[in-house]
Formats: C-alpha cells, sequence, structure tokens
C-alpha cells in the first residue's frame, strides 16, 4: 500500500466524506462485534483515517486504538476531539504505522479494517502480511472485521468515471474519479483530481492522486483466512445483511483466529 496517497487528500478528507453515514456504520459494527464477540473491549484498528470511526467507537465504550499509514491523517486522528459525550465512553488513540508490519505491544479482542482498508492491499503479498498482523494481535479466539470491494459487483457492474461536488464555509471542492480496470491483476486504479477553490480568495488549488485498489472473491478470502490461522465466520452485505450478490460493492466479513 502507497502511504503517501492520502498526504494532500487529508486535508479534504472529512470535507468530502462528511455526508458518510459513520454514526450508522459505527452502530452495525457495534451489533456485529457484539454478535461476534460479546465481551470484546479492546479493539485495534487498521486505517483510522481522520479517526471519526475510532472515536464513534470510543463512545460506545470500546478501548480503541488506530493504526494509519498517512502521518498527515493519523495527525488529524489524534488532534480532533470527540464529537459527542457519552457516559459509557471509552478512549481512542492513534498511531502513524503501516499495518502490514507495525508492532503493538499488546493484544486485542478484535480488529478492525473500515472503508475497504484491505482493497488498498493490492498484491498477494500485502494481504498475506496485514492478515497475518492482524491474527498476531488478536487474543485466541478474537475477531478480524473488515469489509472489501465485492469481485463479482465490480466485474458487472464496471467502475465508472464520478464526479462529487462539496462544499463547507470556506472551501468549494469538486472530486472527479476516473477508473481504471486491470482483470488480469484484480485490481482498479482509481485516478483522482481535485479542485479546491477558496472561499475567502478565490485561490484554486488543484492536484492529483492514484488510490489501487484490490477487488477479492470469497475463495479468496478462504484461501487468506486458512493460510493465517484464521477461518471464516461470516460475510454479508456491509451495512444491510443481505447475502452478498453481483450487485454488492462492499461486503463485510468476520472472521476468528483459531485457538
Amino acid at each position: 500500500m502507497n502511504t503517501d496517497v492520502f498526504g494532500t487528500y487529508a486535508c479534504y478528507y472529512d470535507l468530502l466524506y462528511g455526508d458518510k453515514d459513520y454514526s450508522g456504520e459505527v452502530e452495525y459494527i457495534v451489533q456485529s462485534l457484539n454478535t461476534a464477540s460479546p465481551n470484546a473491549q479492546n479493539v485495534l484498528e487498521f486505517g483510522s483515517g481522520t479517526g471519526r470511526h475510532g472515536r464513534l467507537l470510543a463512545e460506545q465504550g470500546l478501548e480503541v486504538l488506530g493504526i494509519e499509514g498517512s502521518e498527515e491523517m493519523a495527525a488529524r486522528a489524534k488532534g480532533s476531539p470527540s464529537e459527542s459525550r457519552s457516559p459509557k465512553e471509552g478512549s481512542f488513540d492513534c498511531v502513524h504505522g503501516d499495518i502490514r508490519s507495525a508492532e503493538i505491544d499488546s493484544t486485542f479482542d478484535a480488529v478492525l479494517a473500515l472503508f475497504h482498508v484491505v482493497s488498498y492491499q493490492t498484491n498477494n503479498a500485502d494481504l498475506l502480511k496485514t492478515f497475518w498482523n492482524a491474527h498476531r494481535h488478536l487474543e485466541a479466539g478474537g475477531v478480524f472485521l473488515f469489509d472489501v470491494w465485492h469481485g463479482p459487483a465490480v466485474l458487472t457492474e464496471r467502475p465508472s468515471v464520478r464526479v462529487k461536488r462539496v462544499e463547507d464555509d470556506s472551501t468549494l471542492l469538486t472530486r472527479i474519479a476516473e477508473p481504471e480496470l486491470d482483470s488480469n491483476k484484480g485490481t482498479v486504479t482509481v485516478h483522482y483530481t481535485m479542485l479546491a477553490e477558496s472561499k475567502t480568495d478565490c485561490k484554486l488549488t488543484r492536484f492529483s492522486e492514484e488510490h489501487h485498489m484490490r477487488y477479492l472473491f470469497p475463495t479468496e478470502i478462504d484461501l487468506l483466512a486458512t493460510q493465517t490461522g484464521f477461518i471464516v465466520e461470516s460475510s454479508e452485505e456491509f451495512m444491510t445483511g443481505s447475502a452478498p450478490s453481483d450487485k454488492t460493492w462492499g461486503v463485510f466479513y468476520v472472521l476468528r483466529k483459531q485457538s
């Protein structure tokens, strides 16, 4: 995974995903975690971004430590306050590190990798390293929960050019996403062009980034799990709980570490 892809992007990340249903996603994650591991308390989060999932999980009483590959994103995650206060609030912290190799001197009840973090591991070696690192940081019987781009949907519906426009009090932001599918490698390269216009002085900032994504099939997840000491406990459409189909872009997996 190229940890530099979220460098400049980090400045606009929260604005760009301001319409994302973080609260609903966290409610879904907590329900899934309670089902898979009712006594789970300590959570390691791979790819924390700016920390919005992690802070909301802390407000549900969980003790969350994030690992984030982008130094800029990790700094924002550490520096951002909780969005609300809760009487059962746990804690959230974030460190800069590589989810494939970072070593935390502790084990956890659960490892999370949300918002397609696993799909940013575009080759088999990096996928195996990520799964092994989740395994080594879990207690016996702990669970690894993550979502990925679902191969059948990617090949059926095919990625398309998308334009997103958002704004806040200071910035007008336009993002153009132009995907390039490589079916031999099982990857999609998304070419992003970002145009940020300051409402204060009309200054225009333009930059481009490439995000490389791996789409995965259930048989690949099964093989990765087997090779790294997990069993696949469940898979479903992210957020809905429906059975995955060739129209399901995001599939959520629960893997359990074998004792």
